[in-house]
């Protein structure tokens, strides 16, 4: 297949996606419970807007909302009745965007270096919080408990944001996993996914044959698939190759000759030169094939040293939401906390790459992701904002990287006909911050009011709802940790 023929399968692949995601993924949680849309008309005056597609702000002469949806942007409001409509101003410093997405948004989490567990009470009102309005997890640990978040979530027993399901992983990552699985044993795990509503899969430590077949199955449920590849050492699947076969998104090491199939991606990475030859082949390609790609940046810095960087500076008390019994274990750890010298490398590298990505023109297939499984230090819902600070520091500017993650976020995931930018038609899933984020990306830090589908959000309150919870009560209660 020409790469032309090839870039015309995949366009008409995503518009599928686009109409399957939307209409599955949104549907129910938009419309359902307590967390449903108010059944009042909703008014957002005053302050300034973001906007997504001319990468700007203006000053927000009025927002109308009404079931949920966007249906006037920049109303003429003078001389109108507001009678019948909550009406919320916005001070002259506050900032309108639209909700950001994470799209390797892992709720799992890792307390005692022992085992990983999705945490499904507190992380979704952080997430939520903190502008989060959409996620991926990129991969779940316990599917069964996601799921029952995800009905929790949209019948309106618990705020939380959209959550784009991945299921269970494709790959070694999977408990179970066969190694030796047929190309028709992977259609029918993936008919399966796709029944309970998966329109995203993840793959990860996946092989050639398997993942072709996950490929080419999502893609006739008109769904998604990502993968965390590596260089194709031992059998392995670089990237390079998965784009080839029809990948949509990437994550973490954009692949090609640069990473040779003569040791691991990791340990090619940590000296990646992004002027060689080889870094440019495989960025022409993901403009070429329109693959998006999400560095997740900050995902490296956790295990470096990070203390004097400015990307992990704390603008609130994160171990706060631990339970008491987990605070005090992590206190009382006597050994210091172990940084990964490679890690700390490819942390830096990751900078270079994501720079010269977007200045070969690929800033709309940028994404963000946290992966970030917590181990009792930082959450992954105040870790997309450090994600976004990561990019700015690269070399970005704040307003692309304001872009990279709304618009561009809802548009790799198949929704960006109904999310990810401030239009009429679209639904109002919105962030009001303090300070101009295009000045100062730090200041999404500041978030002040989060609507989702219309339905307001005060962060403080729902920070307040869920501290102290997170993790285990006791040691008995450890041992399922």
């Amino acid at each position: 297949m020409t790469p032309r023929a090839a870039f015309t399968a995949r366009v008409r692949r995503g518009l599928a996606a686009l109409a399957a995601l939307g209409a599955c993924a949104l549907s129910a949680s938009a419309t359902a419970g307590a967390q449903a849309p108010s059944a009042e008309p909703l008014i957002i005056r005053g302050g300034w807007i973001f906007d997504a597609v001319k990468s700007d702000v203006r000053r927000n002469t009025g927002v109308v909302v009404m079931s949920g949806k966007l249906v006037e942007v920049d109303a003429k409001l003078a001389g109108r009745s507001t009678a019948g409509y909550k009406v919320v101003e916005l001070a002259d410093d506050e900032y309108l965007l639209p909700g950001f997405f994470d799209l390797h948004a892992h709720y799992n989490v890792n307390l005692f270096g022992k085992n990983r567990r999705d945490e499904t009470l507190v992380q979704p009102v952080v997430f939520l919080a903190n502008g989060v309005t959409s996620t991926f997890p990129g991969g779940e640990y316990n599917p069964d408990d996601m799921a029952a978040m995800r009905d929790r979530i949209e019948s309106g027993q618990q705020p939380g944001p959209r959550l784009m399901r991945s299921g269970a992983y494709f790959g070694r990552t999977r408990p179970g996993w066969d190694v030796n699985m047929t190309p028709e044993q992977v259609y029918a795990d993936v008919d399966r996914w796709a029944a309970q509503g998966v329109r995203a899969f993840k793959a990860k430590g996946i092989g050639p044959v398997q993942l072709r077949a996950l490929i080419e199955r999502a893609h006739w449920h008109g769904a998604t698939v990502t993968g965390h590849l590596d260089s194709g050492f031992q059998g392995s699947v670089n990237p390079k190759d998965a784009i080839l076969m029809g990948i949509d998104r990437i994550e973490h090491f954009m692949g090609g000759d640069a990473l040779p199939a003569t040791q691991s991606a990791y340990a090619s990475l940590v000296n990646l030169d992004v002027n060689s030859k080889e870094f440019k082949e495989i960025v022409q390609l993901y403009l070429r094939y329109r693959v998006n790609f999400d560095a997740t940046i900050t995902a490296y810095g956790y295990t470096s040293d990070h203390t004097t960087d400015g990307a992990f500076a704390s603008w609130y008390d994160e171990r706060s939401f631990f339970t008491p019994y987990v605070r005090a274990e992590q206190a009382a750890k006597t050994e210091p906390r172990r940084s990964n010298a490679s890690f700390d490398k490819i942390y830096h590298v990751k900078n270079a790459e994501i720079k010269a990505f977007y200045d070969a023109g690929g800033g709309d297939l940028i994404t963000t992701g946290t992966d970030y499984p917590s181990t009792g230090e930082f959450l992954p819902g105040f870790s997309l904002h450090r994600e976004m600070f990561a990019m700015v520091r690269a070399g970005l500017p704040a307003a692309a990287v304001l872009k990279i993650a709304t618009i561009n976020g809802a548009r790799a995931i198949g929704v960006g006909d109904k999310l990810g930018t401030i239009e009429v038609g679209k639904l109002a899933d919105l962030v009001v911050v303090k300070g101009n984020p295009v000045k100062d990306i730090r200041n999404t830090h500041n978030v002040q009011k989060v609507f989702k589908a219309g339905t307001a959000y005060d962060p403080a309150t729902l920070f307040k709802s869920v501290q102290g919870k997170l993790g285990p009560a006791n040691k008995d209660e450890a041992t399922k940790w």
